[in-house]
């Protein structure tokens, strides 16, 4: 019976976990998308002129690695905005590096 219970506390603490850790992602993904360049991702992309990207993202037509290709490289009028993104406060304190911070504003994206 012990067992048992240390078993079920484990699984219980491990998807408890689990899900703080989203939360914190889907969090600095937020404040990423808040505050890159002063001003905020949604100032270009929540103007129905330029991409929207939580509606490509839904839709299918903008992937992960595209996604990261142009964060890392820029493209058009999209700078390149990864050297942003890593002197986000809540990422450098977070300790995250370049693909974590990615994943939290993929993440971020996905859920809004």
């Amino acid at each position: 019976m012990k067992t048992t219970l240390g078993t079920l506390a484990g699984v219980a603490l491990i998807a408890l976990s689990g899900s703080v850790f989203a939360d914190e992602q889907a969090d600095i993904g937020k404040k990423i998308y808040d505050r890159a360049f002063g001003r905020g991702c949604g100032t270009c992309h929540d103007i129905s002129s330029n991409p929207q990207l939580t509606a490509n993202i839904k839709a299918g037509t903008l992937t992960r690695a595209s996604f990261e290709e142009v964060l890392t490289n820029g493209r058009g009028g999209m700078p390149k905005a990864i050297d942003e993104i890593m002197k986000n406060a809540a990422v450098t304190k977070a300790g995250y590096g370049k693909d974590q911070a990615l994943d939290a504003l993929w993440k971020y994206l996905e859920s809004k």
